[in-house]
């Protein structure tokens, strides 16, 4: 375990940078933690967090847009989560580029579903500003103020490794088994 932390801290800030970009939620969460330990430093991270991951959807709010064509073949495999990310835009609006960033599986695709759209591009840049500051503060100062449970936690699965796998099944079926029940044609 120590050589996993001295990994994390000695390249943590670019894992960081890199997991960011298209989600970070587990490695901003990971960094607040070790920021709680006094191994890294939490504004930092934050702020890598929230530039990684504003780029981020900016960047596939800008592919959907205008690249459309090249994005249609990987949009295809997902039409039906694309559908309900377009559901969620029209009975939501704005408020889902809001809520996308706390949900798994929908992260992704509500900024390629809202470039789709005609949504003006300033505003979502707009709107995706200000969703990645929340994000940022509540998961990072989240984690950071639950660091010594969740380290408590890690410990416990890394102590009976047989858990882990347990615990990644019931939650990749649990959001498996939601995507499917809400894009299931009725």
């Amino acid at each position: 375990m120590e050589d996993m932390l001295s990994n994390l801290v000695t390249y943590g800030y670019i894992g960081l940078f890199l997991y960011s970009l298209g989600g970070g939620f587990i490695a901003l969460m990971a960094a607040a933690v070790l920021a709680s330990q006094g191994k890294m430093d939490l504004s930092l991270a934050m702020g890598i967090a929230f530039v990684a991951n504003f780029i981020g959807d900016t960047l596939l709010f800008y592919m959907a847009r205008y690249h459309k064509n090249e994005m249609m073949n990987y949009l295809r495999r997902h039409r039906r989560k694309l559908a309900l990310s377009h559901l969620l835009m029209k009975k939501h609006g704005r408020w889902v580029i809001y809520m996308q960033k706390f949900v798994y599986g929908i992260k992704t695709l509500i900024p390629l579903a809202i470039g789709i759209t005609k949504y003006p591009f300033g505003r979502f840049t707009i709107h995706n500003f200000f969703a990645t500051i929340i994000w940022t503060l509540v998961v990072g100062f989240g984690s950071y103020l639950a660091g010594n449970v969740l380290m408590s936690g890690y410990e416990a699965v890394a102590d009976k490794p047989y858990l882990a796998p347990i615990i990644i099944v019931i939650l990749g079926g649990s959001i498996w088994f939601y995507m499917s029940w809400a894009t299931k044609k009725r």
